[in-house]
C-alpha cells in the first residue's frame, strides 16, 4: 500500500540538510570583524574582500571580470542596464523563470517577449527565441533552468548574426558545462544570483555579472554602483544607476564557498546521474540525459511523467511520491505572461509604460500563450536534490518512483 493512502512510507528518515555554511565561513565573517574592531572601520564595500572574491570568481570562469552585487535581480538589471539599449525596444525574455530575471527589462524601458520553451523542457530554444525576433528586438536574455543548459551555440548564431547581445542567466546552473563550456561564458555576459538557496552563496543574499569584455565590465561597474566614473576620466558620475553594490562582508562568505562549488557541483550531479541510471527501466518517469561534454548543475532534477502509462495524472504521481518521504515540488515556475504584473503591465505606476511609450513601434496587443510552457509544468515535478545526498538518497528516491510507479501502472 501506498504511503498516500495509509501505507509505510519507503523513506522513514528525513532528508539531510544542507549545511550550506559552516566554520569555515563563520571564520571567515569573525576575521572580518576583528578587523573592523581592531581597526575602528566598519566593514565596507569595494574593499580587499569585495576585489579578491571577484577576482577569484573570474578566475573560477577561466578568465575575465566579475562585479559582485546584491542578488541575482540586480545581477541581470546590471548586465542589462550597461549594454545602454535604446528605450522602446524589445528584449526576449524566458518564458519560465523566476521574475526577477524578467522584470529588469521593463523597469529599463524594455518590452520583455517571452519566447516558448522548448517541448517538454523548461529551457527556451533557438526555435522559440526565432519565433519572436522582431526588428525591435535589442537582446536576448537566457535562462538554464535547473542548472540545464541551454542549448547556446544555434541561440548564439542568431543572437550574432543580427548582432544582438545575449545575457546568460545563470542563477540556477553554477558549475553547469555546455560542449566543455561553463556557462556564463558564452554570451555578451553572465548574471548569477548567489542567494543562499544557489549551489554557492554570498551569504543570504547576492548576485554577480561575469564578462569577457573588459569595457562592458566597466559600464557594468559604473552602472551598479550610481553611475561613478569609473575607469574614467569624468569628475563626476556619467550616467544615472542605482547602488546595487555588494559588500565586503558578503565577499568574505562568497570566498568560502567559491572554494566548495566545485565539489558542490560534482555531488549534486553523483546522484543525479545514480537516480538517471535507476530509473531508466521505469516506464512513466524519465529524466533529461545530458549530451557529451555538457552537465547540468542540478539546482534541481526535473522528472517527466508520462500519465498515458499510469492510471492517475502527473500531480497525483508527485503527491504519492511526496508520502513516500521524498522532497519534491509537484511544480516548478510560473508562466511569465500568465502573471498579474506581466498581464496588467505594473511596472511604472499606473501607466502601462513600457509597452506604452510612444517611440514604441512593435505589436502593443501582442499575447504569448508559450503552450510549451505551460505543457512542461503539468509533465515535470521536480527532486530538490543537493550536494548533501549520498547514494542512499539517490537509491531511496529510486525505489520511491518504482514503488509508486508499480502501484499505478496500468
Amino acid at each position: 500500500m501506498l504511503a498516500i493512502d495509509g501505507g509505510e512510507k519507503l523513506r522513514k528518515t528525513p532528508f539531510p540538510k544542507r549545511h550550506l555554511l559552516g566554520e569555515t565561513e563563520k571564520a571567515a565573517v569573525e576575521r572580518l570583524f576583528d578587523q573592523a574592531i581592531d581597526s575602528g572601520n566598519a566593514i565596507g564595500y569595494g574593499g580587499p574582500e569585495e576585489q579578491a572574491y571577484e577576482r577569484e570568481f573570474a578566475a573560477y570562469m577561466g578568465g575575465g571580470f566579475a562585479d559582485l552585487v546584491n542578488s541575482g535581480t540586480c545581477a541581470i538589471f546590471a548586465a542589462l542596464g550597461a549594454l545602454e539599449l535604446k528605450v522602446a525596444g524589445e528584449v526576449i525574455v524566458p518564458s519560465i523563470s523566476d521574475y526577477g530575471g524578467v522584470m529588469p527589462a521593463a523597469l529599463l524601458n524594455q518590452i520583455p517577449i517571452p519566447a516558448d520553451t522548448m517541448p517538454e523542457s523548461f529551457n527556451v530554444g533557438p526555435n522559440q527565441i526565432e519565433a519572436v525576433l522582431s526588428p525591435h528586438t535589442r537582446a536576448i536574455v537566457v535562462a538554464h533552468i535547473s542548472g540545464e543548459p541551454a542549448d547556446m551555440d544555434p541561440i548564439l548564431e542568431i543572437a550574432n548574426s543580427r548582432n544582438i547581445p545575449v545575457i546568460e542567466d545563470c542563477a540556477q546552473a553554477h558549475g553547469a558545462t555546455y560542449k566543455d563550456r561553463l556557462v556564463g561564458t558564452m554570451g555578451t555576459a553572465g548574471a548569477f544570483s548567489t542567494m543562499s538557496g544557489k549551489h554557492h552563496a554570498t551569504a543570504a543574499q547576492g548576485g554577480v555579472v561575469f564578462t569577457k569584455d573588459e569595457n562592458l565590465y566597466w559600464r557594468i561597474k559604473r552602472f551598479s554602483d550610481r553611475g561613478k566614473p569609473f575607469n574614467l576620466d569624468a569628475t563626476s558620475n556619467p550616467r544615472a544607476g542605482l547602488n546595487l553594490n555588494g559588500t565586503d562582508l558578503s565577499a568574505a562568505v562568497g570566498r568560502v564557498q567559491l572554494k566548495k562549488l566545485p565539489e558542490i557541483t560534482r555531488r549534486r550531479q553523483q546522484a543525479a546521474n545514480i537516480i538517471l541510471d535507476g530509473i531508466r527501466d521505469l516506464v512513466s518517469v524519465s529524466a533529461k540525459e545530458m549530451s557529451k561534454g555538457t552537465d547540468s548543475a542540478y539546482w534541481f532534477m526535473p522528472i517527466q511523467v508520462d500519465s498515458t502509462k499510469l492510471t492517475v495524472d502527473k500531480d497525483a504521481f508527485a503527491k504519492a511520491l511526496a508520502a513516500e518521504g521524498i522532497p519534491l515540488s509537484v511544480y516548478y515556475g510560473r508562466v511569465v505572461p500568465h502573471s498579474i504584473w506581466f498581464q496588467e503591465r505594473k511596472v511604472f505606476g499606473t501607466s502601462d509604460y513600457p509597452w506604452g511609450l510612444p517611440d514604441y513601434e512593435g505589436d502593443r496587443e501582442a499575447e504569448f500563450p508559450c503552450p510549451n510552457a505551460v505543457e512542461a509544468r503539468n509533465i515535470m515535478f521536480v527532486i530538490r536534490l543537493h550536494e548533501q545526498w549520498g547514494e542512499r538518497e539517490a537509491r531511496d528516491t529510486i525505489e520511491a518512483m518504482r514503488k509508486v510507479e508499480e502501484h499505478y501502472r496500468k
